[in-house]
Order: structure tokens, then sequence, then C-alpha cells
């Protein structure tokens, strides 16, 4: 691990430790976002397992602004629509010697009012937990024994433990359940 890889999960766990965490009413406050943020997995693999997603996602948030967040130096605006989606993609200057977002950025990210970020990494990342962190008004859904606490406050276990394809499939239809109360068939297509 490097020295900015110990440096940058130092200041994780200290702002871990500042997070107060706020109640959440489910389903209430999952009924209708307004503004959500995806953050993006930073594999090709899995960034081309999203992007089949990209409908069931607008379907399951509609009729909410949907944003993608990219991993810093992702370029994904040439493999991703940008149909329906805004596409955020952070340079080299917006973040810290640590690779963490600088608080301009955050505040750029704040400026959004989002509402719900959706974490669809299934590898730890230091830019997507410092961006969780900082948004303590939001719905932060991920998947479950990954992250954990203050990270999410909505976790969502599933059976699948490498198919990724499935993970996402199930994480999408429990996100649709709790937001609609009952289980449809958006999250299960293909």
């Amino acid at each position: 691990m490097s020295l900015r890889s110990v440096i940058a999960q130092m200041k994780i766990r200290h702002r871990r430790g500042q997070v107060v965490l706020e109640p959440l009413n489910v389903p209430a406050d999952l009924m209708k976002p307004k503004h959500v943020l995806v953050c993006l997995p930073s594999g090709l693999r899995e960034l081309t397992i999203v992007k089949q997603f990209l409908p069931t996602i607008a379907e399951v948030f509609h009729p909410a602004d949907i944003t993608l967040l990219s991993m810093p130096g992702i370029k994904v605006k040439d493999i991703f629509p940008r149909k329906g989606f805004q596409i955020l993609s952070p340079s080299v200057e917006q973040l810290t010697w640590t690779g963490l977002p600088k608080k301009s950025y955050l505040s750029t990210l704040q400026e959004y009012k989002f509402d719900t970020v959706l974490d669809l990494n299934l590898e730890p990342s230091a830019f997507t937990s410092w961006v969780l962190l900082n948004s303590p008004d939001t719905v932060r859904i991920g998947r479950g024994n990954f992250l954990g606490k203050p990270f999410y406050n909505v976790e969502i276990k599933t059976k699948y433990l490498r198919d990724e394809r499935n993970i996402y499939r199930s994480l999408l239809e429990t996100v649709e359940t709790l937001k609609n109360g009952s289980p449809g068939t958006t999250a299960s297509r293909k």
C-alpha cells in the first residue's frame, strides 16, 4: 500500500468517526427522489455491465434526474450514452494529493442537491468513500457486507458473491421493491 493510500485511509477513518447518522424513513425517503448520483465502478468489466443497467436505473428512479459519477481519470463519456444522464468525470486538479476529492469538488457535488446516492462499486474506493461520507443528508444505497455504516444508510445484501450482473440486478430489484412497496419487473430485464 502506498503512502498516499495510507494517508487517504487515515483521513477516511477520521471522517467516519465524525459522521452523525440521521434516521431514515423507509420507504418515504426513497419514494420520490429528485436528484440521484450513481457512483460508477472503476473496472472496465463492471462499467460494461453497469451500462446495460442504465435503462433499469432510469426506470427505478423515474422521474429523477440521474447523474453518473466516474472514478477520477476514467473518461466514460465515450462509452456511456448521454441521453437522459449527466456524466461527471473528476479531473486530477479536483483531487487532493491522496486522491480524495477536494472541498471545492465536494461543494460542486452539493450544488446538485442529490437526495439519493447509489454506489455501484464492488471494490473499495477511497474516492467514493469520501463522497459518501460527505453526503450526510442523502439516502446512500450500497451493497451489503461492503462498507457499512456510516457510508450507507441502506445496505442491500445479495446472495451473489462474484456474479456482477446478478449483484446489480438484485440491488436494483430491492431498491425498486423498497421504493414502490412491491416487486416489479423493471430490474429483472437484461
